[in-house]
């Protein structure tokens, strides 16, 4: 059976705790805690922003199409002439698995006092659901029931703040150009709750009512034209470019013009911020790693002056200064391995209850720290990523490593005579 070198047994011995070296143990301790602290840290946040990234993306996706193209006259949004030809030649192309008319404009909603503003989207339900999941996530009702023209399907909070059911009625107003007596008119119609769906995002759930396709295209009056086409693409990360060669392929052919717009383009600001803070969140985040690292640096020199008088024995009976510096390069290594590993595992557990956490934290102090009339999400989603995490270890530990090269070094040149005399 093979045993280890005598340069990792002394590296260990130096590792446990003595009663002349408790001090020098402590400060081991807490060097192997913040570094382990700051990694479990760094996972955590990386984990949340992640989780919030992917599920933005998921929620956006659930109820906007990958893709839009609205028709343009020059001066602003204008309805297509004809969408029949535009959604044909959409799905002659490759790259577009689904496409759907829509019409879609201002409004308000009310019951008794109670008034909201509204975006109104008319759709036919059954070409829609093939560019929209929002189908999927009807709490209640039925979306089918949008071919009715008196049929409206609303979000959740919306739902809660009318105080409404399926089945009960709304009044949907629309804005009127013309005004009576200098005041804006309305025109109002009644509709009444056929669904409620529940996406989990406030701006959803709360700012958009769908009406069928037909009753859309009078309440707004584009007789029978629709707004745009929404489009299902075979990539969605690919969507922008996509619907931008296509809305230029159709102003060829068809002439007019077209505004292009993807997912990603209502909610461009909250993606570039993402962007932009996990670079910044991840180097702030390592600074402490960085920091924690310092503490091998003071330990492994401290260690280095109480064990001058081994580093002359060991010097004495042959060791080389290689041996000397692989002892405390061992020793300091071990310090971050551990702190990186308790970090690694710590930070894994926190990911993984998260959510509970949050939720014993809001119940026993009665607060909602994620409300979702203030968050675009109300709950704490997260995801760890593989290669986020190995980065995060491999660079705490690749700093411990480093911290021990100035106190290793110290140690392999120091002279055995002069440290045998302060003996």
């Amino acid at each position: 059976m093979m045993r280890q070198p005598y340069t990792v047994s002394i590296a260990m011995r130096y590792l446990r705790a003595r009663a002349h070296t408790a001090f020098i143990s402590f400060i081991s301790t807490v060097s192997m805690l913040g570094i382990a602290l700051a990694v479990a840290v760094l996972i955590v946040v990386m984990a949340v922003i992640n989780g919030f990234e992917t599920e933005l993306e998921r929620r956006i996706l659930s109820v906007s199409p990958d893709a839009r193209l609205f028709g343009y006259d020059g001066r602003g949004e204008a309805p297509v002439d004809d969408w029949r030809a535009l959604r044909d030649a959409a799905l002659a192309r490759d790259d577009v698995l689904a496409a759907a008319p829509f019409v879609e404009g201002p409004g308000m909603v009310f019951v008794d006092d109670e008034v909201l503003g509204v975006t109104v989207r008319g759709v036919d339900p059954e070409l829609d659901t093939g560019v929209s999941s929002i189908y999927e996530h009807l709490a209640s009702g039925n979306y089918q029931a949008l071919t009715e023209n008196n049929a409206i399907v609303i979000g959740s909070s919306l739902a809660g703040a009318l105080g409404v059911a399926v089945g009960d009625e709304v009044i949907l107003v629309l804005p009127e150009a013309r005004s009576r007596g200098g005041a804006v008119m309305g025109r109002l119609k009644a509709f009444d709750v056929a669904g409620i769906f529940d996406v989990g995002m406030q701006e959803f759930d709360r700012g958009l009512v769908l009406v069928s396709f037909d009753i859309a295209t009078k309440l707004y009056r584009t007789d029978g034209r629709a707004s745009g086409i929404s489009l299902r693409v075979n990539d969605v990360y690919e969507a922008s470019t996509i619907v931008t060669e296509f809305g230029q392929s159709m102003l060829n052919r068809f002439g007019g013009g077209y505004i292009p717009e993807d997912w990603s383009f209502r909610h461009q600001n909250i993606f570039r911020s993402i962007e932009l803070t996990k670079p910044m969140l991840f180097i702030m985040l390592s600074l402490v790693i960085v920091i924690a690292a310092f503490n091998i640096v003071s330990t492994l020199y401290m260690v280095v002056r109480e064990k001058r008088g081994d580093i002359a024995i060991l010097r004495s009976i042959g060791s080389t200064p290689r041996d000397i510096l692989n002892v405390f390069i061992v020793q300091g290594s071990s310090i971050g391995f551990i702190g990186m590993l308790g970090g690694l595992l710590l930070g894994l557990g926190l990911v993984a209850s998260l959510g509970t956490i949050v939720g014993w934290v809001e119940s026993w102090f009665t607060i909602d720290l994620l409300a979702a009339d203030v968050y675009l999400i109300g709950d704490l989603p997260t995801e760890a990523r593989v290669g986020e995490i190995a980065s995060t270890c491999l660079f705490a530990f690749a700093l411990a490593v480093l911290a021990t090269l100035y106190p290793a070094f110290r140690a392999s040149r120091q002279p055995p005579a002069e440290a045998l005399r302060h003996e």
